[in-house]
């Protein structure tokens, strides 16, 4: 059977546009598919995995237990995927390789958000989301097999970043989307929170983009298709790049570092760096699944603290540390 969707890829897509027929190979090769382009085949595999589904009790910002309505890694992950699918359409660049990487770029986000990923910084030596998202669908995934993804899709997980390389415009549109996404909507959960109004959204941006959520979503990206279009570039027009530093500015003053977010990060450090000693005096209280690819006791405790889910932590900490009366033991 001769895959019609690759045969679309060569006649719609821009020039400058990633070629799923063209990729650079997978770890292990693995037969072609009938029916799917190898980045449909990523984004299938990256939506069934285990790591994927925790995502849902990880939080973004705001601990997700402590409400429904507010952001979790999961629902951030989806925003990224839709925003970034609809640049990646609006310029004809590969939409299932776009889709692929912002499904899988924070498989590897610690619980807690970015509270815990210095946490585990600080205890090995050397902790990033970014390199852990790699490790999960490169070693730790699928009982230490991986995911074996093609060469694009994890390019795109490891350089998601603010200051990554992505060596596709669709791994590029990922890393901008994800700004857009996380920004917007950690101020849409701040308000909820009431620990922001929208009348204390800086001026310069109201100006130029309204303070609606969705109008300011709308506004970054249709300003990033303009810019890039016809463009072997993603980029911002110089207004709307300085107005998502202003508010990048912002939300770490008023929200990310206020007293509130600090006072958490107190305990989140403290409960993760007691289960990570714990585990290091312990180690086999570790599942063995995190042992098969290194013996290195900082790195897979790692692995398994960084895999857990918020709740998850909460309830091992509470059977580790917390004392119980003798009927429930």
């Amino acid at each position: 059977m001769k895959n019609a969707y690759i045969e679309y890829e060569n006649v719609f897509l821009s020039p400058f546009a990633s070629r799923s027929a063209e990729t650079k190979g997978r770890l292990s090769d693995i037969p072609p598919c009938d029916v799917r382009t190898e980045f449909q085949r990523d984004r299938d595999r990256i939506l069934h995995s285990k790591s994927f589904r925790r995502l849902k009790h990880k939080t973004q910002v705001f601990l997700s237990p402590h409400g429904d309505h507010y952001r979790t890694r999961l629902t951030h992950t989806l925003e990224v995927t839709q925003i970034a699918r609809t640049i990646s359409r609006a310029l004809s660049l590969n939409e299932d390789l776009t889709e692929a990487i912002g499904l899988g770029h924070d498989l590897g986000h610690t619980p807690f958000g970015h509270i815990g990923e210095r946490t585990l910084s600080e205890l090995t030596g050397h902790f990033k989301h970014n390199e852990q998202s790699l490790r999960v669908v490169d070693v730790i995934e699928n009982e230490g097999k991986g995911l074996n993804l093609t060469f694009e899709v994890r390019d795109g997980i490891l350089n998601h970043c603010i200051d990554g390389r992505p060596s596709t415009l669709e791994g590029a549109v990922v890393s901008l989307s994800d700004r857009i996404a996380y920004i917007n909507h950690d101020i849409d959960d701040a308000i909820r929170a009431g620990v922001l109004s929208e009348t204390d959204i800086p001026k310069t941006v109201i100006d130029l983009i309204g303070n609606r959520r969705g109008n300011m979503i709308d506004a970054f990206v249709k300003d990033v298709i303009t810019v890039s279009a016809d463009s072997p570039e993603i980029k911002q027009s110089e207004p709307y790049k300085q107005a998502l530093s202003v508010l990048r500015s912002f939300m770490y003053e008023r929200v990310y570092k206020n007293h509130l977010a600090l006072e958490t990060e107190a305990k989140t450090h403290k409960m993760l760096t007691l289960l990570f000693n714990y585990y290091m005096q312990n180690v086999n209280d570790v599942p063995t699944s995190y042992m098969i690819k290194t013996t290195e006791k900082k790195i897979f405790i790692a692995d398994y603290i960084a895999g857990m889910t918020d709740n998850f932590a909460i309830k091992v900490f509470n059977d580790i540390f917390v004392p119980r009366s003798w009927e429930n033991l």
